[in-house]
């Protein structure tokens, strides 16, 4: 895309700002500190950019009054995601008259898509990096200490990160995300993750299966596989021409040891095979949890979306997930009031929830996003308060599925993974099962975080399921 006006400028003075960087350093001894926002993936992002950050001898911070640098990973997905990092900026803008040379700077996919509005319009940030151009930062920070703006939001067909080892943020040492591929190919008509992210491309298998093996190494208990679209995943081994797919990906994490407990996401209704449900059914610490996004439950508003399946095709993969894993849990993304959705459209919704029984699910009312195929060819005619209204019921309706899904365990065994104290009291643990249900119990000394354990439910709400340590299972 040709760059016109304020913003060309603002490219020549990166590409400027890259030769300085090449002639300058760094000072020593500085701090960053990074909040992420959105999805899995911009949590995942971040440990990549801390890993840059930190081989250029800076430290990390809680502490944003100590912080040299500043970093926002932002969120597009939703005008409320925007609006909250919009207000974060104003507010870090205010330390810096108490913090001189204080850079603030934001990343992923909201940086992609307002780039000039807010480095010229709004002079909120110094810095405005892309999810594919992370690499470039020590280049723009140099550059910014001598007054540059800097700019990259270039999207790329071949990074992957696959050589960068991440810095866990936050961790609690037991559960960690492993991204296996970036960007995304799908172009349903409501997101702008194509264009924030760019196009679909799979990360080397041989560097997923190496950095899983590590964090087992060093004491990890659980890696999530992270893609947009991780049943899409293919990898070409350019020695010999062999395609790794993301079953034949999923069955070599899982071989790495039986201790370490594996889980994806996202699917898409589109690629899940039966291959990946086989793969699953043979390797127990494969978790037997499945995030399918429905979207809408009537087959024209799916095809508005561009989802490229209808009704049809998602009971059918629920059924060959019931039959190959009896005991999977199947969660879900639901949006309320799409362009033109009509009150017996919206119950298609309702009743495929029903039919799918979710154990959870993530629900939005539609939010237009400039620049989708959506806003540009649809119109936004839903009234608000009859989306309010639709998005009420879909909660209301979930709740309820989670209810009984969760009190249907009441009485059950399950092996549970530690991964540290319960968010009310530091006399329980929590951790999660299989079906990526959370679950609290008293804690037993003999047990710390990154212990499998087996606990019996003995009560549940729609959010967590509540139990005892019953003994150890079986090595």
């Amino acid at each position: 895309m040709a760059e016109t006006g304020n913003t060309q400028e603002l490219m020549d003075e990166l590409r400027q700002g890259e030769v300085y960087a090449g002639q300058s350093e760094i000072p020593s001894g500085l701090k960053y500190y990074i909040e992420s926002y959105g999805c899995q993936m911009n949590f995942s992002d971040s440990e990549i950019v801390a890993s840059i950050l930190e081989s250029e001898g800076y430290g990390a911070t809680r502490e944003v009054e100590q912080a040299d640098l500043v970093l926002l990973n932002t969120c597009s997905i939703r005008e409320k995601a925007e609006e909250t990092i919009r207000k974060r900026l104003r507010t870090f803008d205010q330390l810096k008259p108490a913090r001189p040379g204080m850079l603030i700077g934001i990343l992923g996919c909201m940086a992609e898509r307002l780039k000039s509005q807010l480095l010229e319009e709004e002079k909120l940030v110094d810095l405005v990096v892309g999810p594919d151009a992370y690499r470039s930062i020590p280049g723009l920070i140099a550059g910014a200490h001598d007054g540059r703006k800097g700019l990259n939001v270039f999207l790329s067909r071949e990074e992957t990160y696959a050589d960068i080892n991440p810095v866990r943020l936050d961790s609690n040492g037991v559960t960690a995300f492993i991204s296996i591929m970036r960007g995304c190919d799908n172009m349903c008509s409501f997101c702008v993750v194509p264009y924030t992210r760019g196009r679909e491309r799979s990360r080397d298998a041989y560097s997923i299966v190496a950095e899983a093996s590590t964090l087992f190494e060093k004491g990890f208990r659980e890696v999530t596989l992270l893609g947009q679209n991780v049943d899409s995943y293919k990898w070409k081994n350019p020695e010999n021409g062999q395609v790794v797919s993301f079953a034949n990906l999923l069955r070599s994490v899982a071989q790495i040891h039986p201790d370490l407990r594996v889980r994806f996401s996202t699917s898409h209704p589109k690629d899940i095979t039966d291959e990946v449900l086989h793969t699953m059914a043979a390797h127990e610490n494969i978790c037997k949890y499945i995030h399918l996004p429905v979207q809408s439950g009537n087959n024209r508003i799916l095809d508005l979306m561009n989802r490229t399946y209808d009704r049809g095709w998602y009971i059918e993969r629920l059924e060959a997930i019931r039959t190959i894993l009896p005991e999977c849990a199947v969660s879900s993304d639901v949006i309320a009031g799409f362009c033109s959705e009509t009150q017996e459209e919206h119950q298609d919704t309702l009743s495929m929830m029903e039919y799918a029984r979710y154990s959870m699910s993530y629900m939005f009312s539609y939010s237009e996003r400039p620049g989708t195929p959506a806003a540009r060819k649809l119109a936004d005619d839903v009234p608000l308060e009859t989306k309010k209204s639709r998005l009420a019921e879909i909660v209301a309706l979930q709740n309820r599925l989670s209810l009984e899904h969760n009190r249907k365990d009441i009485g059950r065994i399950f092996k549970v993974l530690i991964e540290g104290d319960s968010k009310k009291s530091k006399e329980e643990f929590k951790g999660r099962n299989t079906q990526n249900k959370m679950v609290v119990f008293p804690k037993v000394s003999a047990y710390r975080p990154g212990d499998y354990v087996l606990v019996e439910i003995m009560d549940a709400n729609s959010a967590t399921l509540f139990g005892k340590i019953i003994n150890t299972p079986p090595q």
